[in-house]
């Protein structure tokens, strides 16, 4: 397998090999990209303020998300449809993440049951997505699967109302490989109707189910796909032990705020009430200890490590997760930092943001 110098390189060697339509479906975003665009564009708009003779001499990347320790500050975010990447789908997605020490997020619309995710890398860090099906039995059968598997946290994907407007797939004809996907077989069998696969989630979800989600199961619900200060306050006082500042990679309503942008308003609204995450954008170590100077515990990456999957398997996932842990160790002693827990606000400059 070809040795990789950036997160970059592997987008050029998953282009080459992935079928054209999927690829649509991969890298596209919504509308006309403006919001997929801004997400990386953002961080070229920080400065990062390094501090000198400082001992960096022993730096470690390791931290922990809601008590469990991971490698680094970055986790593999949820998505679906691992199969159209790569045959091993969210196996060797489980595997590489393993191997590089850090934790996997699955898909509600995976390709892979999480029975089968959690025996393809035992004892590894895993925590569930949640997307809400009308017939909320089909939602809540996976999680009480997944928590019957070691999963011990629910990742509930609040952005997904509707399905954004995207004509990069349209025209790439992809098509929802929905009969590789446990979950929409399962709603098919209970929810009669010749909607398309996506048209079977409840887009009447509202923030009592946050409430009811970890009321119900007993494990920590991480809101996943906000970007304002009152939805952050309302994602606290309904309980929730996490959220995820992410505007869905840019694939939902085109012309949002990059996820960067918005991070420091998320911040200081829940004011150490819940952990903060973020993803969209990130393809550096330095954009990870961006995201940490800015208030977030942990960044979650999706593309970077669906490219890696697509030309590498397993293994191609590893490599892209080292790669960035790589780089983010080499951020934080060159920032002066001797882990991810003494990035502060002082890091970084935001007045160009």
């Amino acid at each position: 397998m070809e040795q990789l110098l950036t997160v970059d390189d592997a987008e050029r060697l998953a282009e080459a090999v992935v079928p054209a339509e999927a690829w649509g479906y991969i890298a596209g975003g919504a509308g006309d990209e403006r919001t997929l665009l801004w997400n990386r564009e953002a961080f070229s708009r920080c400065r990062l303020r390094y501090r000198i003779l400082i001992d960096v001499s022993d730096v470690s990347t390791e931290t922990s998300v809601l008590g469990t320790a991971v490698s680094m500050p970055v986790l593999v975010a949820p998505m679906a449809y691992q199969q159209i990447a790569h045959q091993d789908h969210e196996l060797a997605t489980a595997q590489g993440a393993a191997a590089a020490g850090t934790l996997l997020c699955l898909s509600t619309v995976a390709t892979a049951t999480p029975a089968a995710v959690a025996g393809a890398a035992p004892g590894a860090a895993r925590w569930l997505q949640v997307y809400v099906f009308k017939d909320r039995s089909v939602s809540e059968e996976i999680i009480a699967e997944a928590l019957d598997e070691g999963f011990s946290a629910l990742v509930l994907t609040a952005d997904f109302p509707v399905v954004g407007i995207r004509d990069r797939e349209v025209r790439a004809a992809f098509d929802v490989p929905e009969a590789d996907v446990p979950a929409y077989r399962s709603a098919r069998q209970r929810i009669e109707s010749d909607d398309p696969a996506l048209d079977l989630l409840d887009a009447g979800v509202e923030w009592g189910y946050v409430t009811e989600l970890r009321e119900r199961f007993g494990v920590p619900v991480i809101v996943k796909g906000l970007v304002t200060a009152e939805d952050a306050r309302l994602a606290c006082e309904h309980g929730a032990a996490g959220v995820v500042v992410s505007n869905h990679g840019g694939r939902q309503l085109d012309g949002a705020v990059a996820s960067l942008e918005a991070l420091p308003e998320v911040v200081e609204a829940v004011d150490g009430r819940a952990e903060v995450y973020l993803d969209g954008g990130v393809r550096r170590g330095t954009d990870v200890v961006t995201a940490l100077a800015l208030g977030a515990r942990a960044v979650l990456v999706g593309r970077p490590v669906m490219y890696g999957l697509a030309f590498g398997g397993a293994k191609g996932v590893q490599q892209v997760l080292e790669i960035l842990r790589d780089e983010t160790e080499n951020a934080l002693a060159l920032l002066g930092c001797r882990s991810p827990a003494e990035v502060t606000r002082e890091h970084v400059s935001t007045k160009y943001l």
